[in-house]
């Protein structure tokens, strides 16, 4: 059984790039090269949104393969991307994804190298929640964002509402990407619109800000992707 286990280890940690099909390829290449063009384009190109964005977008597909690289780089993402929000003040992004999206990115890293699927060991085993999961979530969702809600006022942070809401459906996608579930892609496109509207916002004070909300454009896409193809994975693996 640990030979097996090792083995499991072993493949979920091969090279996710070999997994790719020719569609994933595309949506991959057409994803990265709308991000480039997009930073190029702006008078104040910014290297770090633009590398930012590209790990972004090379984790959501490696996501929607159900591959544990796909966290690592969530890592990575988070990092950046809390020096970003720290730059434009937005205190919520930046504790969001540092205090809580990258540790639980780690914690996801974990689960999904202990829970290969039966099918293909590259991939995560999909979760079936029950009424228990999706309860106890909805809780710890409302207390969570309660607590972040006075820290943030407390910092005066630009957008409060706009933050709050972001902090809430971060906070719920990135649990169910650790339980395993189809519907963390449904979390995060919904965390992608709140952050389209908070970095158009930022881009009308600061125009150099209108790549990152055109990267989360992106990466609502391919978002919407990764939950059609974890439905499909999920009746496979019924």
């Amino acid at each position: 059984m640990i030979k097996n286990q090792d083995r499991g280890e072993n493949d979920r940690m091969n090279n996710p790039i070999k997994t790719l099909t020719r569609k994933e390829w595309m949506l991959w290449g057409i994803s990265l090269a709308i991000v480039i063009v997009s930073n190029m384009m702006t008078s104040d190109f910014d290297i770090l949104t633009l590398i930012a964005a590209m790990i972004g977008v090379t984790s959501l597909i490696f996501a929607a393969k159900g591959n544990v690289w796909a966290q690592i780089l969530m890592v990575v993402f988070s990092i950046l991307y809390g020096i970003i929000s720290y730059r434009f003040r937005y205190w919520g992004e930046m504790i969001t994804y540092l205090g809580m999206t990258m540790p639980m990115a780690i914690w996801s890293t974990i689960t999904w190298i202990r829970n290969p699927s039966k099918e293909n060991g590259n991939e995560v085993e999909i979760r079936i929640l029950n009424h228990r999961h999706i309860i106890g979530l909805g809780a710890v969702c409302i207390v969570v964002t309660g607590i972040f809600y006075m820290i943030l006022r407390a910092l005066d942070t630009p957008n409060l509402f706009l933050s709050t809401v972001s902090i809430y459906t971060s906070f719920l996608a990135a649990s169910l990407t650790m339980l395993r579930s189809s519907y963390y892609a449904v979390g995060y496109a919904a965390n992608d619109i709140v952050l389209i509207l908070m970095w158009i916002l930022a881009s009308l004070e600061n125009p150099g800000y209108i790549p990152v909300a055109v990267n989360f454009i992106i990466f609502f896409l391919n978002d919407m992707y990764g939950f059609v193809s974890w439905k499909k994975r999920e009746v496979q693996q019924a």
